[in-house]
C-alpha cells in the first residue's frame, strides 16, 4: 500500500472542482482507459487572460485525482502565461510529495494543462506526428525526452515511475534507455557557486520561511529550524505536522527536496525533538 500525504488524501477524498467548464475554452484529453489514468481538463479564461475556472473529471488511483484537484487549485487566478509554467514537480510540492511510482499522476496532470493552454491558443496537436516508444502505454519520445530533462532522470524505472513507458511487456528498455543516454549527454552540468556556511544558512531561513511553511501551515502544520551543521540540516516540527505519521516523508519529499533545489544540493533534512 502507498504511503499517502494527508493533502493527498484530503484532495483524494474531498476532490475540488469536479466536472467540466461550461463552453470552456481550453479542453485537454490526456491518458487513456486502457492504460489506468485518464484526465479531462476543461478551463475558462476571462478578458484578462487569467483562468478563471478549471474543472477535471478523471479515471484513476488517489494520486491522479488528488494531482488534478491540486492542479485546478493551483491555476484558477493564474495567468494563461503563468500557469503555462507550473511543473510536474510543483504539483507534487503543493501535496506535499507523492509516492515515486506515482509521480506520473502529476506529470498527466501538467500534460493536461500544457494541452489545455495550447486548446485556448489554437494551437494544433502535434501529437499524430510524434513517434511512439512505449506501445503498451502510448508514450511518445518527446514525453521520455521531457521528463529526462527536467527531472535528471537516470534510469528506465524512473522513466517508468514518471510516464509509465516501461512498465508494461518491456521491449522498449532499451529505446527508453537510449534517449537517457543522448538527453543526459546533451545537458549543461549546472555548477552552483560555493556559499560559506552563513550564506547557505540565510538562504535555508529564506526558502523555509517563503517557501516551505506556507505550504505546510495550509493543513495546520510547522517547521522550525533547529540548527545547521554542515550539510544537516535539523529541523522540530510543530503543529499537526508533529503528530502525523507521514511527517518523515513530508520531510524528506517536500522540505529536502525544496531545499536541495532552491539551496544545495547536498543538504539532509534531520528531525530533532526540541
Amino acid at each position: 500500500m502507498w504511503e499517502y500525504t494527508d493533502k493527498v488524501m484530503e484532495h483524494f477524498l474531498h476532490p475540488r472542482n469536479v466536472g467540466e467548464v461550461e463552453n470552456p475554452d481550453g479542453v485537454a484529453n490526456v491518458g487513456s482507459m486502457a492504460c489506468g489514468d485518464a484526465l479531462k481538463l476543461t478551463i475558462k479564461v476571462d478578458d484578462q487572460g487569467r483562468i478563471a475556472d478549471a474543472k477535471f473529471k478523471t479515471f484513476g488511483c488517489a494520486s491522479a485525482i488528488a494531482s488534478a484537484s491540486a492542479l485546478t487549485e493551483m491555476i484558477k487566478g493564474m495567468t494563461v502565461d503563468e500557469a503555462a509554467k507550473i511543473t510536474n514537480q510543483d504539483i507534487a510540492d503543493f501535496l506535499g510529495g507523492l509516492p515515486k511510482e506515482k509521480i506520473h499522476c502529476s506529470v498527466m496532470g501538467r500534460e493536461a494543462l500544457e494541452k489545455a493552454i495550447a486548446s485556448y491558443k489554437g494551437i494544433p496537436s502535434t501529437e499524430s506526428a510524434e513517434k511512439i516508444v512505449c506501445e503498451c502505454f502510448g508514450v511518445t519520445e518527446t514525453e521520455i525526452e521531457r521528463v529526462v530533462r527536467e527531472n535528471n532522470l537516470k534510469t528506465v524505472e524512473e522513466v517508468t515511475n514518471y510516464t509509465k513507458a516501461g512498465g508494461g511487456c518491456g521491449n522498449c528498455h532499451e529505446a527508453i534507455m537510449d534517449i537517457i543516454n543522448r538527453v543526459r549527454a546533451t545537458a549543461k552540468p549546472v555548477e552552483k557557486p560555493k556559499l560559506t556556511n552563513l550564506q547557505k544558512i540565510r538562504m535555508i531561513e529564506e526558502t523555509i520561511e517563503r517557501e516551505i511553511r506556507p505550504s505546510l501551515r495550509q493543513d495546520g502544520g510547522d517547521l522550525e529550524l533547529v540548527d545547521v551543521v554542515g550539510n544537516k540540516v535539523l529541523v522540530a516540527t510543530r503543529g499537526a505536522c508533529a503528530a502525523c505519521a507521514l511527517s518523515h516523508l513530508t520531510l524528506k519529499d517536500f522540505v529536502q527536496a525544496k531545499l536541495r533545489e532552491l539551496v544545495w544540493p547536498e543538504l539532509e533534512v534531520e528531525e530533532v525533538s526540541k
